[in-house]
């Protein structure tokens, strides 16, 4: 099977140190698509920088500057998350924290210095669908039953009755998310599997195999007690979980270094909660 070496990142939520760490990585591991399952923004200090890497990447006629040298890149895409959906709508259902954090980056892509640039972000928000499928794989932000809004949690192993909604919702055997932030996969059998360490492969299988819903994790907001950054490479078969060292420190200093965004955002980062 011919398929691109994909880099699946989610859940940036405008951590740039975390973002470009993991571009960087996915480069020399050879990736040659970038696909985002949503929530560019939302929670960290650079929102701009982190849609200006998307909108490179995560196209179809994807640009990659900051490649060693000029290499053709696959169609890559990018969803449409939660907070996004607040962004351009409401975040009435937000809790405070994160409500705060999406009044600011709605004021910051409105900057008075930057007209043109905001009008290019605020077309690229707008055009974001909720999910998307290629020929091997469906891509959804939460889950494959409502792919903005509802978490895949390993708890949901237990589950059998969500698990078979999510399951009857699928357009292709294997379903990558995030919304989470905590990697994992979860077979129709009702099987989990957890990655550990920084570098954890699965094989899903041919098309023939049983099938999963995969979370990739988050990149720049990890939930699972592991600060480290999570993002997937697919191949067609097999999904890798890297899970990388980033400069957390930074990111909380650009958060604390904006009166508006609530001090939790940056405390969180350390710790990976």
């Amino acid at each position: 099977m011919n398929y691109p070496l994909t880099a699946l990142i989610s859940d940036l939520h405008a951590n740039l140190p975390a973002l470009e760490t993991a571009l960087a990585d996915a480069r020399v591991r050879g990736a040659e698509r970038f696909v985002c399952l949503g929530d560019v923004i939302g929670y960290g200090a650079r929102p701009r920088e982190c849609l200006e890497w998307v909108m490179r990447l995560c196209v179809e006629d994807p640009v990659d500057p900051g490649a060693a040298q000029a290499r053709t890149l696959y169609p890559g895409l990018c969803l449409m998350g939660n907070h996004e959906a607040a962004l351009l709508g409401s975040g009435v259902d937000f809790n405070d924290k994160a409500r705060a954090a999406i009044d600011w980056t709605r004021e910051e892509l409105n900057r008075s210095d930057a007209r043109e640039q905001n009008a290019a972000f605020w077309d690229y928000l707008g055009a974001l669908v909720p999910a998307m499928c290629d020929g091997v794989a469906m891509f959804a932000h939460g889950s494959p039953r409502d792919p903005v809004r509802e978490y895949m949690l390993p708890r949901d192993s237990r589950n059998p009755e969500k698990l078979k909604a999510c399951f009857a919702a699928m357009e292709r055997r294997v379903c990558f998310v995030g919304h989470s932030h905590v990697p994992a996969v979860y077979l129709e059998s009702g099987e989990l599997f957890r990655p550990k360490g920084p570098d954890t492969e699965f094989d899903l299988g041919d098309e023939d195999a049983p099938r999963a819903i995969v979370n990739v994790g988050s990149v720049g907001q990890p939930r699972d007690g592991d600060p480290r950054l999570s993002y997937g490479l697919f191949d067609g078969r097999r999904i890798r979980f890297v899970r990388l060292e980033y400069d957390h420190a930074a990111a909380a200093a650009a958060i604390r270094a904006v009166p508006a965004l609530p001090e939790f955002l940056a405390e969180r980062l350390a710790v990976g909660r």
